[in-house]
């Protein structure tokens, strides 16, 4: 079989607490990606549907991390044909780029027999990331291909660690139609904090992921709390303070910006709270005269997968 489909999730960076190191995959929405082997050698970006995004091989993230991974193999003599159905749309903060790049190594590495580990992988997909954002960062990454909620301990050397995923948690996701560029947003982060900010930071990461294993909903809900990112980048996003009061009144357990926005996302015990909350979430929305999209999904447990496909022309 030399031609694969590959569904890659959407992600949310950083879960409020961890800014760079955290991350969790959702179910919804995701991006599809058709991966053709061939004898040609060469990265063919051939078709991209739902964006409007670079065919150049040095202008996109999938030529970029795809690359990495030939060069690790030191592979010249064969190509890849690749179409792109964009669902998570750039700059959302929902892990665009990372669902691309994660995606196409792990389709690639699997028409190459399995080769790598999923670590090499992410390290092969963070280089399509330090296109997209300047940096290198593995928090959506590492989500999209592990699944489930990753922690990232260290990044040299890359040690990153899965955590407990609890069932019965639910991601309420608001996409405004806004872009804020990753770049951007991180240009106006202080670069100098408090040691009492980072006490309480570091106290509320340590208390999640505590919640995490105990499944303990009021610990989770009290930790997501993030005193130093937030507050900067808040202003980016319109009426995000007030659409997080509201959720967190009507019993979400809390949530903040998805990675570095526009995206906003809430936590909620249960799938009926969850809808609940996005329903709010878009009814406040609705007032200040912005399309958005609007997404309720559990947690992507199994990461990118793929299927093997036959007669379809790349």
């Amino acid at each position: 079989m030399n031609i694969i489909k590959v569904i890659a999730p959407a992600t949310i960076a950083n879960i409020v607490c961890g800014f760079d190191v955290l991350g969790l995959a959702v179910n919804i929405p995701n991006d599809e990606i058709i991966i053709k082997i061939t004898d040609i050698p060469g990265i063919r970006i051939k078709k991209i549907f739902g964006a409007n995004l670079s065919k150049n091989r040095k202008k996109n993230v999938i030529s970029i991390a795809l690359q990495a991974l030939l060069n690790k193999m030191k592979k010249s003599n064969i190509g890849f044909d690749i179409e792109i159905s964009k669902n998570i749309q750039p700059g959302s903060g929902i892990g665009s780029s990372a669902a691309s790049a994660a995606g196409i190594v792990v389709g690639a590495n699997y028409l190459l027999g399995n080769t790598f580990k999923k670590k090499d992988l992410i390290k092969f997909a963070m280089e399509g990331e330090r296109l997209a954002g300047g940096v290198p960062h593995a928090d959506n990454v590492a989500p999209a291909i592990i699944g489930g909620i990753t922690l990232i301990r260290s990044y040299k050397p890359l040690d990153i660690i899965s955590l407990r995923s609890p069932d019965n948690i639910w991601v309420s996701i608001l996409h405004p139609e806004i872009e804020i560029k990753t770049s951007e947003a991180r240009e106006i982060l202080k670069h100098k904090i408090l040691i009492t900010e980072a006490i309480k930071q570091w106290g509320n990461l340590g208390a999640l992921i505590a919640g995490l294993y105990k499944e303990d909903y009021d610990i989770i809900s009290r930790s997501l709390d993030d005193v130093i990112i937030e507050p900067i980048r808040a202003i980016l996003i319109p009426a995000f303070n007030s659409l997080k009061i509201k959720c967190k009144s009507i019993g979400a357990l809390g949530g903040g910006i998805s990675g570095s926005g526009p995206s906003v996302f809430m936590l909620s015990n249960g799938k009926k709270k969850a809808e609940l909350v996005t329903n709010v979430m878009e009814h406040i929305y609705s007032k200040l005269e912005l399309n958005s999209k609007i997404y309720t999904s559990s947690i992507n447990k199994t990461g990118i997968v793929y299927y093997e496909l036959c007669c379809i022309k790349v």
